[in-house]
């Protein structure tokens, strides 16, 4: 008996062998285009959660398995040269992280910087908020005349101000201040708060053509 070899057309014993799946396409990467490693620091970086490897190849365009394979060399890179950070696979993705013996140095910039003097634009926006509270964000650019979005923030972050709901004309979020913003100014409550009409007389009249607007 001899043995029955495939033609050149694939065929066996007169039947057709099953062709190969299609591979699935990967695009090009362009060449002025940043490392791999370094495009997943980037995005990593500005997460505050952890990202799926899958996520992060779909928006890297480059299979997963590479993407995966790239992330666990960054994570031993990490731990070998003694960074500051470290990059670790939790609940389902990836995240940085500071490292846990940091922690007590990070602690302390972090609480010597709510004992930080506040600037002028944190200062000015704050004592609007004081006086005309509870108050959106938006009449508090038109007292300044400028977008006050990061210094507000800013004062959610030191606890000076927190949010009162919502606005019932426009269902924008309106800010008050915090006991703490009473105890930083040795207050006992916002009517020991100083007069501002000398001082401010136009600040009514900006206020009232804002909300008319």
């Amino acid at each position: 008996m001899t043995e029955e070899r495939p033609d050149e057309t694939g065929v066996v014993d007169g039947a057709h062998a099953a062709p190969e799946p299609d591979a699935v396409p990967v695009p090009e990467r362009d060449e002025d285009a940043p490392p791999l490693p370094a495009v997943l620091e980037a995005v990593l970086l500005v997460t505050d959660e952890p990202v799926p490897t899958v996520t992060l190849a779909q928006v890297v365009e480059r299979p997963t398995g590479e993407v995966q394979a790239v992330l666990e060399r960054l994570a031993a890179e990490y731990a070998e040269t003694g960074r500051g950070f470290e990059l670790r696979q939790v609940a389902g993705g990836w995240r940085l992280y500071t490292r846990a013996d940091c922690a007590p140095y990070v602690e302390r910039f972090v609480l010597d910087g709510q004992q930080a003097r506040l600037t002028q634009a944190a200062l000015e926006t704050l004592a609007v908020i004081a006086y005309r509270q509870p108050v959106t964000r938006q009449r508090v650019s038109a007292v300044r005349g400028v977008n006050v979005d990061g210094v507000v923030r800013t004062l959610l972050a030191r606890g000076l101000v927190i949010e009162a709901g919502a606005d019932e004309d426009t269902g924008a979020t309106r800010y008050r201040t915090t006991p703490y913003f009473l105890e930083r100014l040795g207050l006992q409550s916002l009517e020991e708060l100083p007069s501002l009409a000398p001082l401010l007389p136009e600040l009514d009249d900006v206020v009232d053509d804002s909300s008319s607007t």
